[in-house]
């Protein structure tokens, strides 16, 4: 495999063939705010927080799912990101219902401490408010929706991982959500085992234990995740 060599934030980095802009400047400690990616599942691309600047063209590209080249230039961090990462965040809170106050994973959530990272200190946009409902089927975790990003960790986890292929997305648009076996219940899945890394994923309060107080959500998730990378065996 070839080592390739370019330069981000005008620092000379090398990596390997394939490799992706996020990997390789994770490797050189090079902070970039990332919100669907987590270490150890596939890269979707989706949240586009990670997007970067690479010299010779004015397109963002998401650092997460862009292979590094040869010569390239990338900057990470600069008035046009920083704004365009701002206004990101602020899409992910106003388009659905984030209540922080009575969530599960009130100071334990990810977006919550992007919000913090981006410098998001209001909101200019206007609220979206969708119809979201929530499914407590399961005899032992819920999904709210209205607390859902989008994500889909819990999707790439449930396939990647436990090998259970439960969740899915349906819809488009506003009406996007997540769902287990193409829109049964949750709690009337045949293909569910009731694992619970798809709750031990996510970023937010959407998926939760059962029982959970406010601010407690999270607190039994986070130990799983260093353990992704080496779960699905690839050591990224």
């Amino acid at each position: 495999m070839s080592v390739l060599t370019l330069q981000v934030d005008g620092v000379d980095v090398a990596g390997a063939e394939g490799q992706s802009i996020l990997e390789v400047a994770r490797e050189n400690r090079i902070a970039i705010p990332t919100m669907c990616h987590l270490r150890g599942l596939s890269e979707t691309g989706s949240c586009r927080v990670c997007v970067v600047e690479v010299g010779g063209t004015d397109k963002l590209f998401p650092a997460c799912t862009t292979a590094i080249a040869e010569g390239m230039e990338v900057r990470t961090h600069t008035p046009r990101l920083e704004e365009y990462r701002r206004t990101v965040v602020e899409m992910l809170f106003l388009e659905r219902h984030h209540v922080c106050s009575v969530c599960v994973a009130n100071n334990h959530c990810e977006l919550q401490d992007l919000s913090e990272t981006v410098e998001l200190t209001h909101f200019e946009l206007p609220p979206i408010n969708p119809k979201a409902s929530i499914d407590a089927s399961h005899p032992l975790f819920a999904i709210d929706h209205n607390r859902c990003i989008m994500c889909v960790r819990c999707v790439r986890v449930c396939a990647e991982v436990e090998g259970a292929f439960t969740w899915g997305v349906m819809g488009s648009g506003i009406a996007e959500r997540v769902v287990t076996d193409i829109g049964t219940p949750w709690g009337e899945s045949t293909t569910c085992t009731s694992c619970g890394k798809c709750v031990q994923v996510c970023p937010t309060g959407a998926l939760f234990e059962k029982g959970r107080a406010v601010a407690e959500g999270a607190k039994a998730r986070r130990p799983f995740l260093p353990y992704l990378a080496t779960t699905r065996g690839d050591g990224r």
